[in-house]
């Protein structure tokens, strides 16, 4: 049996759910916005987990379960906390606690557990981890002194400015209008880093299995692009063997299964990583090249 954890409705979890169907494969939904009407009993016997879930009525062992995909958002911000009062608000609490604890030490297959997307917090952290793999890193600054920016920026030319920690933001030129803005930073230090020019890949490894997507973009973030008018095209791409290897070892160190890593096959020759999404929205990628990701995904959760 696999579980399935998250709203059903967003496109990695109806993607994963409708090849689950298709391949005829054993799951359950445990919907993350029906935390009132789902039950979590567990107990840990002689270093043995134990315990059952019960899901629409349906009640079943915790021991069954192979596999656990996980892609579960703030409870804080679900509609039926929000409007629904102290008391929801501490169940909600509870629920997501037991949940979170069951994912993290159960012994099947996770995508991802906690401990393990915990270097994505930490931009400068998972930076560090990456190196250790043979990547290149771009040269960065971390800093809220408006000078360090200025000088960091005459040494580098075209610098480019981004978020530290694991909440998504826009990646940006530091032009003319973001320099006019630069005393804001002194309230919250900002990530830095030497604008590189070359080709972005996308590349997704999934139980060791790699899915590599070659990027076009007229935009610096290629994510936003058509957004502000821009242009994107992504493709099916085949890694070279010792790359695609690489990639499947910075995913085993970071203890991720399931793992989207931005590269950059810069023109200067080195090949960057920018950093590793622990919870990737591979639809996206799927949808524009067809590659078979949820498919390898549904598969690894039920060895």
């Amino acid at each position: 049996m696999i579980v399935v954890c998250g709203i059903a409705s967003e496109p990695p979890i109806a993607m994963v759910c409708a090849e689950l169907d298709r391949l005829g494969l054993a799951y359950v939904m445990l919907h993350q916005r029906r935390f009132a009407h789902t039950r979590i009993d567990l107990e840990v016997v002689d270093g043995q987990l134990a315990g059952r879930l019960t899901v629409d009525g349906t009640s079943l062992s915790c021991a069954g379960v192979t596999g656990v995909y996980t892609r579960l958002m703030d409870w804080r911000q679900l509609p039926e906390v929000v409007g629904g009062g102290d008391d929801v608000a501490a169940h909600a609490r509870q629920w997501h606690e037991v949940i979170s604890t069951w994912i993290e030490i159960h012994p099947g297959r996770v995508m991802n557990r906690a401990a393990a997307t915990a270097s994505n917090q930490s931009k400068p952290y998972q930076a560090q981890l990456i190196t250790q793999t043979g990547f290149l890193t771009p040269p960065t600054l971390i800093t809220n002194v408006p000078d360090e920016v200025r000088a960091f920026k005459s040494q580098h030319g075209q610098v480019i400015y981004k978020s530290i920690s694991g909440v998504r933001s826009i990646v940006r030129l530091l032009d003319d209008d973001a320099l006019s803005r630069l005393a804001r930073i002194r309230w919250c230090p900002v990530q830095f880093q030497r604008y590189l020019r070359g080709t972005n890949v996308r590349v997704h490894v999934v139980s060791g299995e790699v899915f590599a997507t070659r990027i076009t973009t007229d935009g610096v973030d290629y994510r936003y692009a058509r957004r502000y008018g821009g242009r994107t095209d992504l493709t099916p791409w085949a890694l070279p063997d010792e790359l695609a290897q690489r990639c499947v070892h910075l995913a085993a160190r970071l203890g991720l299964e399931l793992a989207g890593i931005d590269l950059l096959l810069a023109d200067d020759g080195g090949t960057y990583c920018f950093e590793v999404n622990p919870g990737p929205a591979f639809s996206f990628y799927e949808a524009n090249t067809g590659q078979p990701i949820a498919h390898a995904i549904a598969l690894a959760l039920s060895r």
